[in-house]
């Protein structure tokens, strides 16, 4: 047994339906990966390769429990998105293997400070605490893909105070499942426990403390937490 000099951390993780929990090591997440969601930022979709940033594993926040409003910003954002759960790691993984190295799905949110990371874009600075902040990754449960397949289209929405916000399919995905775990495996080499947040839809917008936030991937599952 190692001898630590403080006390290891505890493993981060997210409960799968059914029982159990997955074991998450990274957390990637793809930008901009609707093209009306990519307009909305200022972009060109059809110009653009893939692009990653990653949250800490203990951003990640439990389905229903409440998020606290971050501090230094005015402005937290919603953004629904589908997250894929890597259960074997490799590189260089050709697209047409990549689903076998899926082990599941769930429904998430990429909150974002987005006065914090826009100030940063403006300076030409990393934006990690724009995106990065604590709790900045409500997730929720984690589904096999054994049980539900590989979802590449169907209803993504999310709904703030019952009204919804947020509503497109997967099949809008500029970046299928496939095309982003090869190109994201040519960069770094997966592993067992890592989850890629796959991109949000357009009107992403501010939320407030008490608001409910309910999102709904359709194959997949349902995420829930309110600002407070």
């Amino acid at each position: 047994m190692a001898d630590y000099v403080i006390s290891p951390p505890a493993i981060a993780s997210v409960p799968v339906a059914g029982g159990g929990s997955f074991p998450v090591r990274r957390v990637f997440c793809v930008g901009r990966n609707y093209a009306e969601h990519a307009r909305e930022m200022g972009s060109d979709p059809d110009r653009e390769p893939p692009f990653f940033f990653m949250k800490p594993a203990d951003a990640l926040l439990p389905d229903g429990a409440d998020m606290p409003y971050p501090p230094q910003s005015s402005q937290l954002h919603h953004e629904m998105e589908m997250v894929v759960a890597i259960g074997e790691g490799g590189a260089n993984i050709a697209e047409a293997d990549a689903l076998r190295h899926v082990w599941g799905y769930a429904a998430g949110l990429d909150m974002t400070r987005r006065d914090l990371q826009n100030a940063a874009k403006k300076e030409g600075k990393p934006w990690d605490m724009g995106k990065g902040f604590d709790w900045s990754a409500p997730i929720g449960l984690l589904v096999p893909a054994s049980k539900v397949g590989h979802p590449a289209k169907g209803l993504i929405e999310l709904k703030v105070n019952g009204k919804v916000r947020q509503t497109s399919d997967l099949s809008k995905m500029i970046w299928s499942v496939p095309e982003m775990i090869a190109y994201l495996s040519g960069l770094v080499k997966l592993a067992p426990g890592d989850l890629i947040y796959s991109g949000t839809p357009e009107n992403v917008a501010a939320v407030q403390r008490g608001d409910l936030l309910e999102g709904t991937v359709e194959g997949v599952g349902s995420v829930k937490t309110r600002i407070v």
